[in-house]
């Protein structure tokens, strides 16, 4: 299956300021973009203090990060959620020299590779997740995530 011929069914939860925010269609390009199947996904928006409270109370971490993923189900498709804190995603894009748009689309991406069993724990993984995001941003029209401004 392509990701051009995946169902999907994407709900977008917008629980933080909207400001500057993408809206429901471009995330749903990026989603279906990096799918590799079926899939029944949860893309949430929230503000620090909930992006913090999920990175500590299921990953032990007691900080806001950029981007959460939850696996819901083992089924013939992809079920889960991924959570996008925007506070983090601006000041991420700013630090490293990149547009708000081409920073949300590679983390929506990198959630829906995670889905999808994807991960970076060993250099191998990271590799091979690094190239697949690579591979889906740029064909998106984005310039390479793990370009920074300054390191070229």
């Amino acid at each position: 299956m392509t990701a051009n011929s995946a169902k999907l069914s994407l709900a977008v939860q917008y629980a933080a300021p909207p400001d500057a925010l993408p809206t429901r269609s471009q995330f749903r390009r990026w989603v279906k973009a990096a799918l590799e199947g079926d899939a029944e996904l949860t893309l949430r928006l929230v503000d620090e203090e909930e992006g913090r409270a999920l990175n500590r109370d299921y990953r032990g971490k007691d900080y806001t990060t950029n981007v959460l993923t939850f696996v819901y189900d083992d089924l013939p498709y992809v079920a889960g959620d991924i959570v996008i804190c925007p506070v983090v995603v601006a000041r991420e894009a700013a630090e490293q020299g990149k547009t708000l748009e081409a920073h949300y689309a590679h983390l929506t991406v990198h959630g829906v590779l995670h889905l999808q069993g994807y991960d970076h724990e060993s250099d191998d993984e990271a590799e091979e997740m690094e190239a697949r995001e690579t591979q889906i941003v740029t064909k998106l029209g984005y310039p390479d995530p793990y370009r920074v401004m300054g390191n070229e």
